[in-house]
């Protein structure tokens, strides 16, 4: 067990370094090629820290893990709008772009809709069992190509940001980013799974582990990576972070799971999809509340809050 302690600190401190060469050399790609923060959070940022969920979940697909699958997608999402966008709001509250709230935040709800629709077949459809088949994959993955489609028309828009950044060559740049997103696929896996172990030996249920120890463990890269973001006020990268991993979560690791085989889905989890709807409502509520189209620290704190509960009901039902 002491070794599983410490393993998991190393990870820790392989992730915080990871999302400071991630943050750093996005920030100076974004200036060096001419686009915006906001849609290198987008797309660079969000695939590399989403990585560790697309990891977990192909190991736990494989072994049968269903609920874990779910648990740690659903979970994740969770996580990145009521902790990770908490915590970095607390930091230095993050200005949010009028495109993320007209198009990307409602866009992340969508998704989560999209999702709970196709995955609840005996609700919509009068079918004997729920699943995400091949079929529900493939919408998946077809709206995560519409997404795509629109950040690159976004980027082709986008004028270079005004901001201070220090500018490194393009080649360190990339360096920076690619080292950066292997540390924090590296830290994150090795935190999941020294956790996982940890809670095992308590006797948690594969469910609660997917919402809790993996929801938390591969979505410490996107922690990591928006905290240092904000710190550095970087708002865009911060906010762009977790708005694109989101979809990325839904749209494409969930695409690519649903592709390899159908994956049944227990409707227990229902409850928790509304945790995601509520977060994410009311994060567009927020961008029209005290100062416009900005995260404040007292509407951070209510999303911190409002984690702590959650996490609470879910020691509780379990």
């Amino acid at each position: 067990m002491t070794l599983h302690f410490i393993l998991l600190l190393v990870g820790f401190a392989i992730l915080i370094k990871g999302a400071d060469w991630m943050v750093s050399g996005a920030s100076s790609l974004a200036k060096r090629i001419n686009v915006s923060n906001l849609m290198i959070g987008l797309t660079v940022v969000a695939f590399g820290t989403s990585a560790p969920e697309l990891t977990v979940n192909l190991f736990a697909s494989s072994s049968g893990l269903n609920d874990a699958m779910f648990g740690n997608i659903i979970g994740s999402n969770i996580f990145n709008l009521l902790f990770i966008l908490g915590v970095a709001g607390v930091i230095y509250p993050l200005s949010v772009q009028r495109t993320t709230v007209k198009y990307e935040i409602p866009y992340s709800l969508f998704s989560a809709l999209l999702l709970f629709f196709l995955v609840n077949d005996a609700m919509f459809f009068g079918a004997d069992h729920n699943s995400l088949g091949r079929i529900d994959a493939l919408v998946l993955l077809v709206f995560f190509g519409l997404f795509m489609a629109y950040i690159i028309r976004q980027a082709k828009n986008e004028t270079q940001p005004q901001e201070e950044i220090q500018t490194m060559t393009l080649l360190k740049s990339v360096l920076f980013v690619t080292v950066g997103i292997t540390l924090l696929v590296g830290g994150g896996k090795l935190v999941t799974d020294h956790a996982v172990a940890i809670a095992a030996s308590f006797g948690l249920s594969e469910k609660l582990i997917g919402l809790t120890i993996l929801a938390a463990g591969t979505s410490l890269p996107e922690l990591a990576t928006s905290a240092v973001a904000a710190y550095r006020r970087n708002t865009d990268i911060a906010i762009g972070n977790v708005v694109g991993s989101n979809i990325f979560n839904i749209l494409l690791i969930l695409g690519i799971n649903g592709g390899i085989r159908e994956i049944p889905y227990n409707a227990t989890l229902n409850m928790d999809f509304f945790v995601i709807f509520f977060g994410s409502i009311a994060l567009l509520l927020f961008m029209f509340t005290f100062n416009r189209n900005k995260l404040d620290r007292v509407e951070a704190v209510m999303f911190l809050v409002a984690f702590v509960g959650y996490t609470g009901f879910l020691i509780y039902r379990n």
